[in-house]
């Protein structure tokens, strides 16, 4: 149902309560203020992609890191861009599949649905396990097996998610200080250490760091183009922003001021921070088993350095659990309430917290844990690779229904708001062949992305066979929802 269709309706009958265009919005509380809202978007557009990801990515493709964040951040704003201009049009906790569902039907709901908990369930495998690992660090919690470490912050962020979204809100309005000061203070320490010329690691830093390693390509292009897959996954979650638009109270004032940030933000934090630790020390200088501000602080001999970045990384895990449990709980309720998830998924708590969709992520985490006991650290890797199977999908969706949408409005079916996404719908086509073309670029890595690769026809034959499972009761609620508007 169209947001003209839902306006008529009212219209027609101005007592009656107004009838969400998407059965799974309603009851939801409006409790996430503008601050939340700014907060989740920066949360989703820095955290462990940044934190860790970004040494090992600096070692193998070396200065020109910064350009791949930069056109992958790009890209990821236009994405983010063309949401925020659907949630304008009519705000919905169900986010992409509610409009998935709109322009594309129920079948590309249900894609749209199931891929991004994919992506979620697979990167919150991954964020518990890395908590354990991080913990670890202390020597006070080594004595403590990984699994037990791993199932307490699932149980800490799952009953943060249960009591309330405001409670959710404030946490990862706290997570996002905590990156964003600990960034803004090695941007500080790093200018002051190229404007001083102070010593680091037995260099001075400077564009020499660049030119006498090699250059900005000291591997080559390859390289560069192999990290891109990477570099969209430490994108992931910036979507959220369309989803928790469904529970702030003014989405028309917050969006568009969120998602503008963003673009901003990624080259201030993202393209900048990379750009310093290039200038900083060579590329070979970082790992990817360290933290390359870890690695840099420890050069200059800042005492605490490890223990500090640590629990910054440790956080960014924190909040990317977090932010998967309350976006994965609203995105299955939208489903559930069209057939197309289980019913148990529907279900709300008396804080209007869809409880049964977070359970279900929460078992598939808790699987992971046991995994995590016979995995090698290849099958990791390949783990997060499968998430960015998941979250390119949903951007290739999220732009499929911005082209859709366009295509309607200039029939005059619905109505663009004034914040819109430039460049229609040639910034669309654009935008979708470099996402596609990333998830080919996966193939050239034999060691994990081919595997990857090799999964898409895999999850393509479970997609078709769970279709074949729910369509009767997606047709069945669709009957339902004819009916109830013909009343």
């Amino acid at each position: 149902m169209s947001k003209d269709a839902v306006n008529t309706a009212t219209a027609a009958d101005p007592t009656a309560a107004p009838v969400p265009a998407d059965a799974g919005d309603a009851g939801y509380s409006k409790d996430l203020k503008a601050r939340h809202v700014n907060m989740i978007a920066i949360g989703g557009a820095i955290g462990t992609g940044l934190f860790l990801g970004a040494g090992g990515r600096l070692h193998d493709a070396g200065p020109a890191l910064a350009l791949a964040y930069l056109v992958c951040g790009v890209f990821a704003f236009f994405v983010v861009r063309a949401l925020g201009e659907l949630v304008l049009y009519r705000p919905s906790s169900g986010s992409f599949v509610s409009y998935a569902r709109e322009f594309l039907g129920e079948k590309g709901a249900y894609v749209a649905g199931w891929m991004y908990f994919l992506n979620w369930s697979t990167t919150g495998i991954a964020d518990i396990t890395a908590i354990a690992l991080y913990t670890h660090y202390w020597s006070m919690f080594t004595d403590i097996p990984q699994w037990v470490l791993a199932l307490i912050a699932l149980a800490v962020v799952l009953a943060v998610n249960l009591i309330s979204v405001k409670i959710f809100g404030e946490l990862e309005f706290w997570f996002a200080i905590v990156k964003v000061a600990t960034l803004i203070a090695f941007m500080l320490v790093g200018i002051f250490l190229l404007a001083t010329q102070h010593e680091v690691g037995g260099g001075t830093p400077g564009l020499n760091m660049i030119t006498d390693n090699g250059g900005v390509l000291p591997h080559g292009v390859l390289p560069v183009v192999l990290v891109m897959q990477g570099v969209i996954f430490a994108y992931a979650a910036l979507e959220l922003v369309g989803v928790a638009a469904g529970e702030t109270a003014e989405p028309e004032k917050v969006v568009p001021r969120a998602v503008n940030s963003i673009m901003w933000r990624v080259g201030l934090f993202y393209v900048g921070s990379v750009v310093l630790l290039a200038l900083l020390l060579p590329g070979s200088m970082y790992s990817a088993g360290e933290s390359p501000f870890v690695t840099v602080l420890s050069k200059i001999g800042v005492p605490a350095a490890g223990d500090v970045m640590n629990l910054v990384v440790l956080t960014a895990a924190m909040s990317s659990l977090n932010s998967g449990l309350y976006s994965t709980g609203r995105i299955l309720r939208s489903m559930a309430m069209a057939g197309s998830a289980p019913k148990f998924t529907a279900r709300m708590n008396r804080s209007q917290v869809p409880y049964g969709g977070i359970l279900l992520t929460c078992g598939v985490c808790v699987l992971g844990v046991g995994l995590n006991f016979l995995v090698p650290s290849q099958a990791f890797e390949i783990v997060l690779n499968v998430a960015s199977l998941g979250i390119i999908s949903t951007w290739v969706i999220i732009m499929i229904c911005h082209l859709i949408f366009v295509r309607r409005a200039r029939e005059g079916l619905v109505t663009r708001p004034s914040f819109r996404l430039p460049g229609s719908p040639v910034t669309e086509i654009v935008t979708i062949v470099f996402l596609v073309s990333v998830l080919g670029l996966m193939w050239n890595d034999p060691d994990v992305g081919r595997k990857t690769v090799l999964l898409v026809p895999v999850i393509a034959v479970m997609l078709v066979a769970g279709w074949y499972g729910v369509r009767r009761r997606v047709a069945e609620r669709e009957l339902d929802r004819m009916g109830g508007s013909a009343r």
